[in-house]
């Protein structure tokens, strides 16, 4: 139930009819008029190049619809998600967009829209039309708005259409300027009526856009792509009259994902009233090659922008936008400019100084793969990797799966990245989840793609290659492999006999959590007292590591040996519960204090990487002050590590600094 406290608003709702909740409406629309125009009686809003989605929120229930009245819940799933967390009752009217940095609609985007990796959709509400058991499609618009703008709960993905009133000149100028499609006009006092287009709203393009019905396509003779130009029209007394040829706007890849739609669709004739001259030459090209048809029956339409219409009604300058699906080909027909003048009238200009759209803002990518499908491909980087069997489960408790495992690295790579680039990697793979077999595979030599940059090596005589994560693409095919964990060295490639940094490794046998943290505490205290910097973080498994950064200036010779003095001391100081014994039969069940990590090729899980243990733990770099009793190592997953990285940043980034000064570090501790 939503909380109105608004006296203004509570005055606008008394006026409100009680009705029951509405269901399947059509929304509004508006007539297409040539030239925009200035008067204090009407409102201006952008013209979002998306879908038209009407919103229905009733006791919990909730669902997105198109204009058509077919569901977006599982398309636009984010939306849904948003949408079921407003806790108000109502039905409102908007537009589905994917936005672009510059903060303007992408209708093609939107059309390729899988997950929030493919742009950030948004659904822009400019109506309400129903709230709490009462019904306001009667009243004013600015009423509507009124309403809207104070009941529409505060969030990223689902924002208020904002409005300009008056200026509407100036306005679409603005838009034209932006290069966005165009404006709306709507007047202040108009009442909804759903289903029907009137003189009441208005749009205004800043370019020519007509929504085409497929009725074929060419292909040219000698020609390498699929199709050369689209075949389309528009319904005019339900018969389907042709307006043009379509030969630009398609990529080879967006072609090829046509051409299977095509298939299904293929006819013996023509679809049109009147079958077109497909070779009828031009002034523009007196000789065109010559094309054969394929016809298609008229299920398909798309939009296209154009300069202008014929006097026989063919589109000049056509190109291709995008397919849609929201809206019945049969509907579908021509949109003709009207006279302003005669609809309106005219005041004067008045320049527009506030922006009427704002840049996209960084706003929180939580999804690289949608939750539905089981293969899907996605570009990285300009790489194309196909991710299969996405539904498998990796960790059957908690029941995460491979599509949970890759969203994660995908939101986390820019803070696990950097303790990955340049360093060989030793994959651990777990390609049926945590309790499935595993393996580890060091050489990728002929078994990843070419551009995945790799390391040479000679093990036994044999050419091989490690492999090198740095960059995004890299690290999700390294997930996409069962690659639960990040195993990197600790030196990179530049310098691969120097690590940059040296670790003490904390490895419990039977002893409790608590005395891990009491012996990592006591890793610092020393290291503190003898001014020497130091990190730490969860292992993610049952321990902590504890970093000192070295900054590649030592050999891993000299780290292994610092690392041994600084054993030996929280030994001495902890005898009863740690060991640096490396025999495990010697240890005598206490904590290892494994200085041994610090030798060449030897691996340990990278910050932020993600375990293969129960619980889907992450290795989580830590503030000292959080090192304390109560701490657990399932604090940090593959459900909140990023959200804390978010929250905290990169605490661990100074293991990758200058470096100490080993020898008087030496020297601090011998005089302890």
């Amino acid at each position: 139930m939503a909380i109105i406290s608004d006296k203004s608003v509570k005055t606008i709702l008394s006026k409100a009819q009680k009705t029951a909740f509405f269901k399947n409406l059509k929304p509004m629309l508006a007539n297409l008029v040539d030239e925009p125009f200035d008067d204090a009686q009407w409102a201006f809003e952008v013209k979002w190049d998306g879908y038209r989605a009407l919103a229905y929120l009733n006791k919990k229930s909730v669902e997105l619809c198109s204009r058509n009245n077919k569901s977006f819940n599982e398309k636009f799933y984010t939306l849904f998600d948003e949408l079921k967390t407003f806790g108000i009752n109502a039905v409102l009217d908007g537009e589905i967009i994917v936005e672009n940095k510059k903060g303007i609609s992408d209708f093609s985007a939107l059309q390729n829209w899988r997950s929030e990796a493919d742009g950030t959709l948004l659904y822009y509400v400019f109506d309400i039309l129903w709230l709490e058991g009462k019904s306001l499609i009667d009243l004013p618009f600015a009423e509507r708005r009124t309403v809207l703008r104070s009941v529409l709960p505060k969030s990223d993905m689902v924002l208020l259409s904002e409005a300009i009133e008056k200026d509407g000149k100036s306005f679409f100028q603005s838009a034209a300027e932006m290069k966005l499609e165009g404006i709306i006009a709507k007047k202040l006092n108009s009442a909804y009526n759903p289903g029907n287009r009137s003189k009441d709203w208005l749009k205004i393009k800043t370019e020519l856009r007509q929504e085409v019905v497929i009725g074929g396509y060419t292909v040219n003779d000698g020609s390498s792509k699929l199709f050369s130009s689209l075949l389309v029209g528009v319904y005019e007394n339900n018969k389907l009259h042709y307006t043009g040829k379509v030969g630009t706007g398609f990529t080879d890849k967006l072609q090829k994902e046509m051409i299977k739609q095509f298939k299904p669709l293929i006819i013996d004739h023509s679809p049109f009233t009147t079958t077109p001259d497909v070779n009828k030459p031009s002034r523009f090209r007196p000789d065109p090659p010559h094309a054969s048809v394929v016809w298609l029956k008229p299920d398909l339409l798309c939009e296209v922008s154009y300069r202008e219409l014929t006097s026989d009604g063919v589109m000049r300058h056509p190109s291709f936008k995008g397919l849609r699906s929201d809206k019945d080909p049969k509907k579908v027909t021509i949109e003709k400019e009207k006279d302003t003048g005669k609809m309106v009238n005219e005041t004067k200009s008045k320049k527009m100084t506030n922006r009427i759209v704002k840049p996209a803002e960084n706003r929180e990518v939580k999804t690289f793969l949608n939750p539905k499908e089981k293969t899907q491909v996605r570009k990285i980087g300009g790489y194309e990797i196909k991710f299969n069997n996405l539904d498998k489960v990796f960790w059957p408790q908690e029941g995460y799966t491979k599509r949970d495992l890759l969203n994660y690295y995908y939101r986390i790579s820019p803070f696990i990245l950097p303790y990955l680039k340049n360093r060989p990697q030793s994959l651990n793979r777990f390609p049926n989840g945590i309790e499935g077999k595993s393996f580890y595979q060091k050489d990728v030599t002929g078994k990843v793609p070419d551009w995945i940059e790799k390391q040479p090596y000679t093990s036994e005589g044999i050419n091989k290659n490690f492999m090198l994560c740095n960059n995004q693409a890299t690290l999700l095919y390294m997930a996409s492999l069962g690659c639960i964990e990040m195993n990197p060295w600790s030196s990179t490639v530049k310098k691969p006999d120097n690590p940059d940094f040296c670790i003490i490794d904390l490895d419990p046998d039977k002893n409790t959590f608590n005395q891990v943290v009491q012996t990592a505490c006591v890793v610092y205290e020393i290291l503190s007292a003898a001014n020497i910097e130091c990190y730490c973080k969860t292992s993610g498994s049952t321990g902590i590591h504890i970093y000192i950064p070295l900054g590649a200036k030592y050999t891993y010779e000299e780290s292994k040996e610092f690392g041994r003095v600084i054993a030996h001391m929280v030994n001495d100081e902890l005898p009863k519960i740690t060991s640096i014994e490396r025999q495990i039969a010697n240890r005598d069940r206490k904590l290892y204090v494994d200085f041994l990590q610090n030798r060449p090729q030897a691996t340990v899980a990278a910050a932020y990487s993600v375990r293969p243990k129960p619980g889907a733990s992450v290795s989580m770099p830590l503030h000292w002050d959080e090192v304390k009793k109560g701490l657990k190592m399932r604090d940090y997953n593959i459900s909140n590590a990023w959200q804390r990285a978010q929250e905290v940043g990169d605490i661990f980034k100074g293991v990758l600094g200058k470096g100490i000064d080993m020898k008087k570090a030496l020297k601090n501790l011998e005089s302890l």
